[in-house]
């Protein structure tokens, strides 16, 4: 189990150590962090039983829209976590979304 595991990880490593990689390769590479977040959060903050949910009652969504931008104005990963979760803590508090 550990070799399947460690080889993908190890092969590009060893192929691609001491080499430079062409730009727009890089470029295409920085992009995948990105994406797989968006992978990952998109579907908990859509659905909602087994349907996309853009209700007013989907707490998530609504305090991921307003954490997005103190996300991209200050590029901070601690504000946007501590605005995204203060506002699902204030919208739980009040009864908003349970």
């Amino acid at each position: 189990m550990a070799v399947v595991t460690y080889l993908p990880r190890l092969l590009p490593t060893l192929f691609l150590s001491g080499k430079t990689l062409r730009p727009i390769f890089t470029s295409w590479l920085r992009l995948i962090p990105p994406a797989v977040l968006a992978a990952m959060l998109v579907p908990s903050l859509l659905v909602r039983e087994n349907s996309i949910n853009l209700a007013f009652d989907n707490l998530f969504f609504w305090a991921a829209l307003i954490a997005f931008p103190v996300a991209w104005r200050w590029n901070s990963l601690c504000a946007t976590v501590l605005v995204g979760m203060g506002l699902v803590a204030v919208g739980r508090s009040l009864g908003w979304g349970m």
